[in-house]
Protein backbone atom coordinates (compact mmCIF):
# COMPACT_ATOMS: atom_id res chain seq x y z
CA UNK A 1 0.00 0.00 0.00
CA UNK A 2 1.50 3.30 -1.16
CA UNK A 3 -1.62 5.94 -0.75
CA UNK A 4 -3.60 7.91 -2.52
CA UNK A 5 -2.18 10.86 -4.63
CA UNK A 6 -1.46 14.20 -3.43
CA UNK A 7 -4.54 15.46 -5.11
CA UNK A 8 -6.52 12.93 -3.77
CA UNK A 9 -5.82 13.50 -0.20
CA UNK A 10 -6.90 17.32 -0.94
CA UNK A 11 -10.05 16.23 -2.01
CA UNK A 12 -10.32 14.02 0.85
CA UNK A 13 -9.89 16.40 2.95
CA UNK A 14 -11.74 19.25 1.72
CA UNK A 15 -15.11 17.52 0.56
CA UNK A 16 -15.62 13.94 0.34
CA UNK A 17 -18.30 12.37 2.31
CA UNK A 18 -17.38 11.52 6.14
CA UNK A 19 -20.12 8.20 5.79
CA UNK A 20 -17.97 5.27 4.80
CA UNK A 21 -20.21 3.78 2.22
CA UNK A 22 -20.30 7.43 0.40
CA UNK A 23 -16.73 7.24 0.20
CA UNK A 24 -16.58 3.78 -1.30
CA UNK A 25 -19.35 4.66 -3.81
CA UNK A 26 -17.52 7.94 -4.64
CA UNK A 27 -14.05 5.77 -5.14
CA UNK A 28 -15.71 3.40 -7.14
CA UNK A 29 -17.71 5.73 -9.44
CA UNK A 30 -14.37 7.51 -9.84
CA UNK A 31 -12.51 4.26 -10.74
CA UNK A 32 -15.57 2.63 -13.06
CA UNK A 33 -14.60 5.72 -15.06
CA UNK A 34 -10.77 6.03 -15.20
CA UNK A 35 -10.45 2.73 -15.65
CA UNK A 36 -12.96 2.58 -18.75
CA UNK A 37 -11.44 5.77 -20.22
CA UNK A 38 -8.11 4.40 -19.98
CA UNK A 39 -8.58 1.23 -21.69
CA UNK A 40 -11.30 3.13 -24.36
CA UNK A 41 -8.32 5.08 -25.31
CA UNK A 42 -5.60 2.09 -25.06
CA UNK A 43 -7.95 0.53 -28.08
CA UNK A 44 -8.42 3.79 -30.00
CA UNK A 45 -4.61 4.39 -30.28
CA UNK A 46 -4.66 0.98 -31.58
CA UNK A 47 -7.46 1.78 -34.75
CA UNK A 48 -5.66 4.11 -36.79
CA UNK A 49 -3.53 1.23 -38.51
CA UNK A 50 -6.55 -0.47 -39.99
CA UNK A 51 -7.93 2.94 -41.46
CA UNK A 52 -4.45 4.38 -42.27
CA UNK A 53 -3.97 1.20 -44.76
CA UNK A 54 -7.10 1.03 -47.16
CA UNK A 55 -5.66 5.25 -47.89
CA UNK A 56 -4.36 5.33 -51.42
CA UNK A 57 -1.34 7.69 -50.40
CA UNK A 58 -0.12 4.78 -47.66
CA UNK A 59 -1.15 1.47 -49.73
CA UNK A 60 -2.77 1.38 -53.39
CA UNK A 61 -3.75 -1.86 -54.82
CA UNK A 62 -7.09 -1.01 -56.60
CA UNK A 63 -5.79 -0.40 -60.60
CA UNK A 64 -8.13 -0.44 -62.37
CA UNK A 65 -6.07 -2.83 -65.04
CA UNK A 66 -7.84 -6.03 -66.85
CA UNK A 67 -5.49 -8.39 -65.62
CA UNK A 68 -5.93 -8.23 -61.99
CA UNK A 69 -3.68 -11.14 -61.34
CA UNK A 70 -0.20 -8.54 -62.08
CA UNK A 71 -1.17 -5.92 -59.91
CA UNK A 72 1.51 -4.11 -58.60
CA UNK A 73 0.90 -1.23 -55.42
CA UNK A 74 1.91 1.94 -54.73
CA UNK A 75 3.16 2.54 -51.02
CA UNK A 76 4.63 5.41 -48.89
CA UNK A 77 6.84 2.76 -47.56
CA UNK A 78 9.77 2.38 -49.71
CA UNK A 79 10.32 -1.39 -49.21
CA UNK A 80 6.75 -1.84 -50.59
CA UNK A 81 6.28 0.43 -53.08
CA UNK A 82 6.46 -1.85 -56.83
CA UNK A 83 5.52 -5.18 -54.82
CA UNK A 84 2.87 -7.16 -55.91
CA UNK A 85 -0.61 -6.83 -54.77
CA UNK A 86 0.34 -10.59 -52.37
CA UNK A 87 3.95 -9.62 -51.26
CA UNK A 88 2.76 -5.87 -50.59
CA UNK A 89 -0.22 -6.59 -48.20
CA UNK A 90 2.05 -9.50 -46.41
CA UNK A 91 4.69 -6.78 -45.74
CA UNK A 92 1.79 -4.34 -44.68
CA UNK A 93 0.41 -7.12 -42.18
CA UNK A 94 3.81 -6.91 -40.50
CA UNK A 95 3.05 -3.90 -39.19
CA UNK A 96 0.28 -5.50 -37.33
CA UNK A 97 1.62 -8.92 -36.58
CA UNK A 98 4.54 -7.43 -34.81
CA UNK A 99 2.79 -4.99 -32.46
CA UNK A 100 0.62 -8.26 -31.74
CA UNK A 101 3.47 -10.36 -31.21
CA UNK A 102 5.40 -8.06 -28.86
CA UNK A 103 1.72 -7.46 -26.94
CA UNK A 104 0.99 -11.21 -26.30
CA UNK A 105 4.41 -11.68 -25.51
CA UNK A 106 4.85 -8.99 -22.61
CA UNK A 107 1.15 -9.74 -21.60
CA UNK A 108 2.93 -12.82 -19.41
CA UNK A 109 5.21 -10.12 -17.98
CA UNK A 110 3.22 -7.42 -17.62
CA UNK A 111 0.81 -9.40 -14.99
CA UNK A 112 3.98 -10.78 -12.63
CA UNK A 113 4.84 -7.03 -13.14
CA UNK A 114 2.00 -5.03 -12.27
CA UNK A 115 1.11 -7.09 -9.40
CA UNK A 116 4.74 -5.99 -7.61
CA UNK A 117 4.58 -2.34 -8.03
CA UNK A 118 2.39 0.50 -7.61
CA UNK A 119 -0.68 0.50 -10.39
CA UNK A 120 -1.04 3.92 -10.40
CA UNK A 121 3.04 4.31 -11.68
CA UNK A 122 1.79 1.25 -13.96
CA UNK A 123 -0.90 2.39 -15.86
CA UNK A 124 0.31 6.21 -16.19
CA UNK A 125 3.53 5.08 -17.59
CA UNK A 126 2.14 3.07 -19.85
CA UNK A 127 -0.54 5.03 -21.37
CA UNK A 128 2.20 8.50 -21.68
CA UNK A 129 4.66 6.15 -23.39
CA UNK A 130 1.65 4.73 -25.45
CA UNK A 131 0.84 8.09 -26.58
CA UNK A 132 4.68 9.23 -27.27
CA UNK A 133 5.22 5.75 -29.40
CA UNK A 134 1.98 7.10 -31.32
CA UNK A 135 3.04 10.27 -32.03
CA UNK A 136 6.63 8.98 -33.39
CA UNK A 137 4.78 6.86 -35.72
CA UNK A 138 2.03 9.90 -36.93
CA UNK A 139 5.27 12.03 -37.38
CA UNK A 140 6.54 9.68 -40.08
CA UNK A 141 4.49 11.38 -42.55
CA UNK A 142 5.27 15.22 -41.87
CA UNK A 143 8.91 14.24 -41.44
CA UNK A 144 9.32 12.16 -44.71
CA UNK A 145 9.94 9.12 -43.18
CA UNK A 146 9.17 5.32 -45.62
CA UNK A 147 11.54 2.81 -43.82
CA UNK A 148 8.90 0.03 -43.01
CA UNK A 149 11.76 -0.92 -40.18
CA UNK A 150 11.26 2.48 -38.36
CA UNK A 151 7.51 1.58 -38.14
CA UNK A 152 7.99 -2.05 -37.35
CA UNK A 153 10.36 -0.62 -34.78
CA UNK A 154 7.70 1.67 -33.24
CA UNK A 155 4.87 -1.30 -33.30
CA UNK A 156 7.24 -3.30 -31.46
CA UNK A 157 7.70 -1.29 -28.70
CA UNK A 158 4.25 -0.04 -28.79
CA UNK A 159 3.14 -3.37 -27.70
CA UNK A 160 5.38 -3.88 -25.20
CA UNK A 161 3.79 -0.70 -22.98
CA UNK A 162 0.56 -0.96 -24.55
CA UNK A 163 0.54 -4.78 -22.57
CA UNK A 164 0.62 -2.95 -19.06
CA UNK A 165 -2.84 -1.53 -19.79
CA UNK A 166 -5.36 -4.52 -19.36
CA UNK A 167 -3.47 -6.50 -15.97
CA UNK A 168 -3.55 -2.74 -14.69
CA UNK A 169 -7.49 -1.62 -15.90
CA UNK A 170 -8.73 -5.41 -14.80
CA UNK A 171 -6.96 -5.28 -11.33
CA UNK A 172 -7.73 -2.14 -10.36
CA UNK A 173 -11.72 -3.29 -10.95
CA UNK A 174 -11.27 -6.32 -9.38
CA UNK A 175 -10.27 -4.77 -6.01
CA UNK A 176 -12.58 -2.48 -5.82
CA UNK A 177 -15.77 -4.42 -6.94
CA UNK A 178 -16.93 -7.77 -5.17
CA UNK A 179 -18.55 -10.77 -6.97
CA UNK A 180 -22.25 -10.17 -7.19
CA UNK A 181 -23.33 -9.23 -10.79
CA UNK A 182 -20.05 -9.21 -12.18
CA UNK A 183 -20.99 -10.49 -15.38
CA UNK A 184 -23.59 -7.18 -15.75
CA UNK A 185 -20.92 -5.32 -14.42
CA UNK A 186 -17.97 -6.13 -16.46
CA UNK A 187 -20.19 -6.45 -19.52
CA UNK A 188 -21.18 -2.75 -19.10
CA UNK A 189 -17.55 -1.99 -18.24
CA UNK A 190 -15.71 -3.79 -21.33
CA UNK A 191 -17.69 -1.75 -23.60
CA UNK A 192 -14.79 0.50 -23.74
CA UNK A 193 -12.91 -2.08 -26.00
CA UNK A 194 -15.88 -1.42 -29.20
CA UNK A 195 -16.13 2.20 -28.46
CA UNK A 196 -12.60 2.42 -28.19
CA UNK A 197 -12.38 0.64 -31.31
CA UNK A 198 -15.29 3.01 -32.79
CA UNK A 199 -13.63 6.30 -31.43
CA UNK A 200 -10.24 5.95 -33.07
CA UNK A 201 -12.20 4.38 -36.41
CA UNK A 202 -13.66 7.64 -36.42
CA UNK A 203 -10.81 10.12 -35.31
CA UNK A 204 -8.22 8.13 -37.74
CA UNK A 205 -11.27 8.44 -40.55
CA UNK A 206 -11.70 12.14 -40.44
CA UNK A 207 -8.05 12.51 -41.15
CA UNK A 208 -7.13 9.59 -43.28
CA UNK A 209 -8.03 11.11 -46.33
CA UNK A 210 -5.53 14.57 -45.97
CA UNK A 211 -2.98 13.25 -43.64
CA UNK A 212 -2.63 10.23 -42.64
CA UNK A 213 -0.06 10.88 -40.15
CA UNK A 214 -2.60 12.74 -37.96
CA UNK A 215 -4.25 9.70 -37.86
CA UNK A 216 -2.08 8.63 -35.45
CA UNK A 217 -0.76 11.37 -33.71
CA UNK A 218 -4.57 12.36 -32.43
CA UNK A 219 -4.46 9.60 -30.31
CA UNK A 220 -1.69 9.80 -29.35
CA UNK A 221 -1.93 12.68 -27.28
CA UNK A 222 -5.54 11.53 -26.49
CA UNK A 223 -4.32 8.48 -24.57
CA UNK A 224 -1.01 10.53 -23.05
CA UNK A 225 -2.92 13.66 -21.82
CA UNK A 226 -5.48 10.52 -20.42
CA UNK A 227 -2.64 8.91 -18.70
CA UNK A 228 -1.33 11.88 -16.53
CA UNK A 229 -4.72 12.18 -15.35
CA UNK A 230 -4.63 8.51 -14.68
CA UNK A 231 -1.62 9.81 -12.56
CA UNK A 232 -3.05 12.40 -10.74
CA UNK A 233 -6.14 10.72 -9.44
CA UNK A 234 -6.12 6.86 -9.94
CA UNK A 235 -6.11 5.35 -6.60
CA UNK A 236 -6.21 1.11 -7.25
CA UNK A 237 -6.80 -0.26 -4.02
CA UNK A 238 -9.36 0.75 -1.25
CA UNK A 239 -6.39 -0.43 1.30
CA UNK A 240 -4.38 3.06 -0.34
CA UNK A 241 -7.76 5.15 0.92
CA UNK A 242 -7.97 3.06 4.60
CA UNK A 243 -11.05 2.07 3.33
CA UNK A 244 -10.21 -1.93 3.13
CA UNK A 245 -11.06 -4.73 1.05
CA UNK A 246 -13.93 -4.53 -1.38
CA UNK A 247 -16.82 -6.88 -0.14
CA UNK A 248 -16.78 -9.71 -1.79
CA UNK A 249 -13.06 -9.71 -2.86
CA UNK A 250 -11.22 -11.66 0.60
CA UNK A 251 -10.35 -15.09 -0.45
CA UNK A 252 -12.50 -16.78 1.42
CA UNK A 253 -14.68 -20.25 0.95
CA UNK A 254 -18.21 -18.03 1.94
CA UNK A 255 -17.44 -16.26 -1.34
CA UNK A 256 -18.51 -19.21 -3.68
CA UNK A 257 -22.01 -18.70 -2.74
CA UNK A 258 -22.00 -15.32 -4.68
CA UNK A 259 -19.60 -16.24 -7.24
CA UNK A 260 -21.58 -15.99 -10.78
CA UNK A 261 -18.95 -18.07 -12.68
CA UNK A 262 -17.47 -20.77 -10.65
CA UNK A 263 -19.85 -22.05 -8.60
CA UNK A 264 -19.98 -25.03 -11.24
CA UNK A 265 -16.20 -25.76 -10.43
CA UNK A 266 -16.20 -24.96 -7.06
CA UNK A 267 -19.00 -27.73 -6.81
CA UNK A 268 -17.38 -30.17 -9.03
CA UNK A 269 -14.21 -29.97 -6.85
CA UNK A 270 -16.18 -30.37 -3.25
CA UNK A 271 -17.22 -33.92 -5.06
CA UNK A 272 -14.14 -35.02 -6.52
CA UNK A 273 -11.90 -37.60 -5.72
CA UNK A 274 -9.39 -37.61 -2.62
CA UNK A 275 -6.32 -37.51 -5.28
CA UNK A 276 -8.20 -34.57 -6.77
CA UNK A 277 -9.12 -32.97 -3.43
CA UNK A 278 -5.73 -32.95 -2.46
CA UNK A 279 -4.45 -31.68 -5.59
CA UNK A 280 -6.43 -28.62 -4.50
CA UNK A 281 -5.05 -28.79 -1.19
CA UNK A 282 -1.91 -28.57 -2.67
CA UNK A 283 -2.96 -25.41 -4.99
CA UNK A 284 -4.24 -23.70 -1.46
CA UNK A 285 -0.43 -24.46 0.15
CA UNK A 286 1.25 -23.20 -2.54
CA UNK A 287 -0.03 -19.82 -3.22
CA UNK A 288 -1.12 -19.27 1.04
CA UNK A 289 1.04 -16.62 2.64
CA UNK A 290 2.18 -15.10 -0.78
CA UNK A 291 1.56 -11.60 -2.12
CA UNK A 292 2.02 -13.09 -5.45
CA UNK A 293 1.33 -16.06 -7.67
CA UNK A 294 3.12 -17.70 -9.71
CA UNK A 295 3.08 -18.80 -13.39
CA UNK A 296 2.69 -22.60 -12.19
CA UNK A 297 0.51 -22.04 -9.32
CA UNK A 298 -1.85 -20.25 -12.04
CA UNK A 299 -1.90 -22.27 -14.49
CA UNK A 300 -3.46 -24.66 -11.66
CA UNK A 301 -6.53 -22.94 -11.05
CA UNK A 302 -9.19 -25.38 -12.00
CA UNK A 303 -10.40 -22.91 -15.96
CA UNK A 304 -7.75 -20.91 -16.64
CA UNK A 305 -6.57 -23.57 -19.79
CA UNK A 306 -9.91 -24.05 -21.35
CA UNK A 307 -10.33 -20.31 -20.99
CA UNK A 308 -7.11 -18.98 -22.46
CA UNK A 309 -7.13 -21.36 -25.49
CA UNK A 310 -10.78 -20.42 -25.95
CA UNK A 311 -9.66 -16.71 -25.92
CA UNK A 312 -6.92 -17.67 -28.15
CA UNK A 313 -9.61 -18.50 -31.18
CA UNK A 314 -12.18 -16.10 -29.76
CA UNK A 315 -9.80 -12.97 -30.05
CA UNK A 316 -7.83 -14.04 -33.26
CA UNK A 317 -11.67 -13.60 -34.84
CA UNK A 318 -12.10 -10.62 -33.18
CA UNK A 319 -8.88 -8.85 -34.06
CA UNK A 320 -9.14 -9.68 -37.86
CA UNK A 321 -12.35 -7.88 -37.85
CA UNK A 322 -11.10 -5.18 -36.06
CA UNK A 323 -7.73 -4.64 -37.89
CA UNK A 324 -8.99 -6.48 -41.89
CA UNK A 325 -13.03 -5.10 -41.67
CA UNK A 326 -12.47 -1.93 -43.44
CA UNK A 327 -10.15 -2.66 -45.63
CA UNK A 328 -12.90 -5.58 -46.62
CA UNK A 329 -15.55 -3.28 -46.72
CA UNK A 330 -13.25 -0.56 -49.24
CA UNK A 331 -11.75 -3.50 -51.62
CA UNK A 332 -15.15 -5.72 -51.46
CA UNK A 333 -17.58 -2.65 -52.31
CA UNK A 334 -15.49 0.32 -53.49
CA UNK A 335 -15.88 2.56 -50.85
CA UNK A 336 -13.49 5.02 -50.03
CA UNK A 337 -11.19 4.72 -46.62
CA UNK A 338 -13.44 7.44 -44.36
CA UNK A 339 -16.34 5.49 -45.45
CA UNK A 340 -15.27 2.22 -44.66
CA UNK A 341 -14.40 3.59 -41.43
CA UNK A 342 -16.93 4.74 -40.15
CA UNK A 343 -19.49 1.42 -42.09
CA UNK A 344 -16.77 -0.60 -40.05
CA UNK A 345 -17.71 0.58 -36.68
CA UNK A 346 -21.57 -1.26 -37.15
CA UNK A 347 -19.49 -4.36 -35.66
CA UNK A 348 -18.05 -2.51 -32.63
CA UNK A 349 -21.58 -1.38 -31.85
CA UNK A 350 -22.47 -4.71 -31.99
CA UNK A 351 -19.62 -5.76 -29.73
CA UNK A 352 -20.99 -3.42 -26.85
CA UNK A 353 -24.49 -4.92 -26.99
CA UNK A 354 -22.81 -8.67 -26.76
CA UNK A 355 -20.34 -7.91 -23.65
CA UNK A 356 -23.71 -6.55 -21.77
CA UNK A 357 -25.66 -9.45 -23.19
CA UNK A 358 -22.79 -12.06 -22.46
CA UNK A 359 -22.60 -10.68 -18.91
CA UNK A 360 -26.30 -10.67 -18.07
CA UNK A 361 -26.74 -14.42 -19.13
CA UNK A 362 -23.76 -15.17 -17.13
CA UNK A 363 -24.91 -13.34 -14.04
CA UNK A 364 -28.66 -14.79 -14.34
CA UNK A 365 -27.80 -18.60 -15.27
CA UNK A 366 -24.16 -18.68 -13.59
CA UNK A 367 -22.94 -20.86 -16.99
CA UNK A 368 -20.10 -18.68 -18.30
CA UNK A 369 -18.73 -21.57 -20.59
CA UNK A 370 -22.42 -22.61 -21.91
CA UNK A 371 -23.05 -18.84 -22.55
CA UNK A 372 -19.84 -18.28 -24.45
CA UNK A 373 -20.41 -21.64 -26.34
CA UNK A 374 -23.88 -20.74 -27.30
CA UNK A 375 -22.50 -17.97 -28.79
CA UNK A 376 -19.66 -18.86 -30.61
CA UNK A 377 -22.25 -21.87 -32.16
CA UNK A 378 -24.41 -18.87 -33.54
CA UNK A 379 -21.86 -16.53 -34.86
CA UNK A 380 -20.40 -19.67 -37.28
CA UNK A 381 -23.46 -18.74 -39.17
CA UNK A 382 -23.54 -15.46 -39.60
CA UNK A 383 -20.37 -14.88 -40.12
CA UNK A 384 -20.82 -16.78 -43.16
CA UNK A 385 -24.34 -14.87 -44.02
CA UNK A 386 -22.17 -11.15 -43.29
CA UNK A 387 -19.62 -11.96 -46.22
CA UNK A 388 -22.33 -13.73 -48.33
CA UNK A 389 -24.64 -9.80 -47.68
CA UNK A 390 -21.28 -7.99 -48.99
CA UNK A 391 -20.60 -10.18 -52.16
CA UNK A 392 -23.60 -11.74 -53.02
CA UNK A 393 -27.14 -11.58 -51.99
CA UNK A 394 -26.97 -7.64 -51.20
CA UNK A 395 -24.15 -6.22 -52.67
CA UNK A 396 -23.91 -2.19 -51.31
CA UNK A 397 -23.73 0.30 -53.94
CA UNK A 398 -21.90 3.50 -53.86
CA UNK A 399 -21.61 6.62 -55.80
CA UNK A 400 -18.43 8.37 -55.55
CA UNK A 401 -17.09 5.47 -52.58
CA UNK A 402 -19.92 7.23 -51.04
CA UNK A 403 -22.25 4.24 -49.70
CA UNK A 404 -25.86 4.94 -51.22
CA UNK A 405 -28.40 4.28 -48.22
CA UNK A 406 -30.66 1.54 -49.64
CA UNK A 407 -32.50 -1.54 -48.49
CA UNK A 408 -29.51 -3.20 -49.12
CA UNK A 409 -27.28 -0.63 -46.63
CA UNK A 410 -29.76 -1.35 -43.85
CA UNK A 411 -29.70 -5.16 -44.07
CA UNK A 412 -25.48 -4.96 -43.95
CA UNK A 413 -25.35 -2.97 -41.14
CA UNK A 414 -27.97 -5.56 -39.49
CA UNK A 415 -26.02 -8.22 -40.01
CA UNK A 416 -22.66 -6.29 -39.07
CA UNK A 417 -24.28 -5.38 -35.94
CA UNK A 418 -25.19 -9.33 -35.39
CA UNK A 419 -22.06 -10.34 -36.08
CA UNK A 420 -19.90 -8.11 -33.56
CA UNK A 421 -22.51 -9.07 -30.87
CA UNK A 422 -21.87 -13.05 -31.40
CA UNK A 423 -17.99 -12.55 -32.17
CA UNK A 424 -17.19 -10.32 -29.30
CA UNK A 425 -19.46 -11.89 -26.62
CA UNK A 426 -17.86 -14.92 -25.71
CA UNK A 427 -14.25 -12.30 -26.11
CA UNK A 428 -15.55 -9.72 -23.99
CA UNK A 429 -16.80 -12.31 -21.44
CA UNK A 430 -13.45 -14.62 -20.67
CA UNK A 431 -10.91 -11.00 -20.81
CA UNK A 432 -13.03 -9.47 -17.91
CA UNK A 433 -15.26 -11.34 -15.97
CA UNK A 434 -14.23 -14.34 -16.07
CA UNK A 435 -10.59 -13.27 -15.20
CA UNK A 436 -12.04 -11.14 -12.64
CA UNK A 437 -13.50 -14.18 -11.16
CA UNK A 438 -10.56 -17.11 -11.78
CA UNK A 439 -7.66 -14.33 -10.45
CA UNK A 440 -9.87 -14.73 -6.87
CA UNK A 441 -10.47 -17.57 -6.76
CA UNK A 442 -11.12 -19.46 -3.62
CA UNK A 443 -8.40 -21.74 -4.00
CA UNK A 444 -6.04 -18.64 -3.75
CA UNK A 445 -6.30 -18.35 -0.19
CA UNK A 446 -3.47 -15.41 0.84
CA UNK A 447 -3.21 -14.65 -2.89
CA UNK A 448 -5.04 -11.55 -3.17
CA UNK A 449 -2.93 -10.23 -6.12
CA UNK A 450 -2.85 -13.27 -8.34
CA UNK A 451 -5.36 -11.73 -10.05
CA UNK A 452 -3.03 -9.60 -12.59
CA UNK A 453 -1.24 -13.09 -13.08
CA UNK A 454 -4.70 -14.97 -14.15
CA UNK A 455 -5.51 -11.91 -16.22
CA UNK A 456 -2.48 -11.64 -17.73
CA UNK A 457 -2.12 -15.11 -18.75
CA UNK A 458 -5.91 -15.47 -20.15
CA UNK A 459 -5.51 -12.32 -22.65
CA UNK A 460 -2.00 -12.84 -23.68
CA UNK A 461 -2.59 -16.73 -24.60
CA UNK A 462 -5.60 -14.91 -26.46
CA UNK A 463 -3.14 -12.22 -27.66
CA UNK A 464 -1.23 -14.36 -29.08
CA UNK A 465 -3.83 -15.92 -31.62
CA UNK A 466 -4.37 -12.40 -32.46
CA UNK A 467 -1.06 -12.42 -33.83
CA UNK A 468 -2.29 -14.77 -36.98
CA UNK A 469 -4.13 -12.00 -38.71
CA UNK A 470 -0.79 -11.70 -40.17
CA UNK A 471 -2.20 -14.96 -42.82
CA UNK A 472 -4.83 -12.41 -43.63
CA UNK A 473 -3.10 -10.62 -46.32
CA UNK A 474 -1.84 -13.64 -48.53
CA UNK A 475 -5.50 -15.12 -47.96
CA UNK A 476 -7.40 -12.05 -49.16
CA UNK A 477 -5.01 -11.18 -52.21
CA UNK A 478 -6.78 -10.76 -55.86
CA UNK A 479 -9.65 -11.04 -53.73
CA UNK A 480 -10.06 -14.67 -52.18
CA UNK A 481 -11.60 -13.31 -49.20
CA UNK A 482 -13.51 -16.57 -48.89
CA UNK A 483 -10.94 -18.26 -47.76
CA UNK A 484 -10.52 -15.69 -44.72
CA UNK A 485 -14.16 -16.75 -43.80
CA UNK A 486 -13.30 -20.30 -43.51
CA UNK A 487 -10.72 -19.03 -41.07
CA UNK A 488 -12.88 -17.47 -38.72
CA UNK A 489 -15.81 -20.06 -38.99
CA UNK A 490 -13.35 -22.61 -38.06
CA UNK A 491 -11.24 -20.69 -35.03
CA UNK A 492 -15.29 -20.76 -33.58
CA UNK A 493 -15.29 -24.34 -34.05
CA UNK A 494 -11.88 -24.48 -32.17
CA UNK A 495 -13.19 -21.97 -29.47
CA UNK A 496 -15.92 -23.96 -28.86
CA UNK A 497 -14.29 -27.41 -28.32
CA UNK A 498 -12.26 -26.34 -25.90
CA UNK A 499 -14.85 -25.45 -23.68
CA UNK A 500 -16.52 -28.41 -23.74
CA UNK A 501 -15.03 -30.39 -20.44
CA UNK A 502 -16.52 -27.06 -18.70
CA UNK A 503 -19.80 -27.05 -20.68
CA UNK A 504 -19.97 -30.84 -19.40
CA UNK A 505 -19.54 -29.32 -15.63
CA UNK A 506 -22.05 -26.62 -16.11
CA UNK A 507 -24.79 -29.36 -17.53
CA UNK A 508 -24.68 -31.21 -14.55
CA UNK A 509 -24.91 -28.56 -12.29
CA UNK A 510 -28.23 -27.43 -14.32
CA UNK A 511 -29.53 -31.28 -13.77
CA UNK A 512 -28.58 -31.37 -9.85
CA UNK A 513 -30.78 -28.02 -9.57
CA UNK A 514 -33.74 -29.34 -11.13
CA UNK A 515 -33.25 -28.00 -14.96
CA UNK A 516 -33.72 -24.66 -13.69
CA UNK A 517 -32.35 -22.05 -16.20
CA UNK A 518 -32.22 -18.72 -14.25
CA UNK A 519 -30.79 -18.73 -10.78
CA UNK A 520 -31.50 -15.77 -8.07
CA UNK A 521 -28.73 -14.59 -5.81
Amino acid sequence: MTGPPILVKAIQRSCCPQARWKQQLWFRLSILTLTYMSYMLFHASRRPISIVKNDVAFLDCNEQALNKTNVTCKSWITEIDGKPEEEAKSLIGLLETTYLISYSIFMFFSGFVAERMDLRFFLSMGMMLSGLLCVLFGIAYPLGIHSIWYLIFIQIVTGMVQSSGWPGVVTAMGNWFGKGKRGLLMGVWNSHTSLGNIVGGLVAGSFVSSNWGLAFTVPGIMIGGFGFIMFLFLVPSPEDVDLGPAEGTRNSVANVEVDPLLNSQITDEENNEPAEREERRSLNSSVHGSSAIGFIGALKIPGVIEFSLCLFFAKMVSYIYLYWLPNYIHVISNLNADESAVLSTTFDWGGVVGGILAGILTDKTKMSATTCTLMLSVAIPVIYLNQQMFSNICPLSEEGGIPIHDSCFAWTNAVLFLTGLLVNGPYALITTAVSAELGQHPSLQGSAKALSTVTAIIDGTGSLGTSASFIVGPLSSNNHWDNVIYLLMAADVCAMILLIRLVKNEMVRLRDRGWKLFVSD
